[in-house]
């Protein structure tokens, strides 16, 4: 019987393009998926996917110390997570809400939280390390919004900060529009401005700071 054949070939295979699909390899065959209802503070770190079917995220095994760089065509965002990040559970509230609403209607659209420690300084899963390092986050949380075409990055933008519900309802159901804009060399406009989430940050920080002055 050609290798090619048996149940276990065939197994692999499945469990390899399944890898591809993703640009990464998802599993060890017989070894038990890790799925969590969200990714938080506890959680173990490095990369996962949303899997919109169950509502669960999916841990990515991996001892590989290359960045995940996506490379199946389509939409991806990417929310990178600190575990010792309390603006990042701020925006947990936000993110998930969001997701869980809107992820069914987004087709092509793949939701990927990339988790460490304190960013790639501090973090248990070199792949995760690396993909900070990749897309250069020194801010936590950062959302980067990516355009996969023929296996290349071709568009993508950074948010830095917590986004808001209204505000991942104005950045992630239009993105498409705007990665087709940039694919014809059309002028394209953030519709969130990084003056808006700096001064969003600002405020934040003043008023605990007045907070904290008041109880002194």
């Amino acid at each position: 019987m050609p290798w090619f054949s048996t149940p276990l070939s065939m197994e692999l295979l499945r469990v390899y393009m399944n890898s591809r699909a993703y640009g990464i390899w998802r599993c060890v065959v017989g070894a038990k998926e890790l799925r969590v209802k969200e990714v938080g503070a506890s959680s173990k770190q490095g990369i996962y996917f949303y899997d919109v079917d169950s509502d669960t995220w999916v841990y990515q095994p991996s001892e590989d110390p290359d960045p995940f760089i996506p490379r199946e065509d389509g939409y991806y965002v990417m929310y990178f997570d600190n575990t010792k990040c309390p603006a990042c559970r701020r925006y947990d509230i936000y993110w998930y809400s969001f997701i869980r609403r809107r992820a069914k209607e987004l087709k092509d659209f793949r939701f990927v939280i990339i988790l460490c420690g304190w960013f790639a300084k501090d973090c248990e899963s070199p792949k995760a390390a690396a993909t900070f390092t990749a897309f250069d986050v020194h801010a936590s949380p950062t959302t980067y919004l990516v355009h996969v075409k023929n296996g290349e990055v071709r568009y993508k933008e950074r948010y830095e900060g917590v986004l808001t519900d209204s505000e991942l309802e104005k950045a992630v159901p239009t993105f498409r529009e705007r990665a087709e804009k940039a694919e014809r060399g059309e002028p394209v406009e953030k519709p969130i401005k990084e003056e808006d989430t700096l001064l969003k940050l600002l405020k934040k920080l003043l008023q605990e700071a007045s907070k904290g002055g008041a109880q002194g």
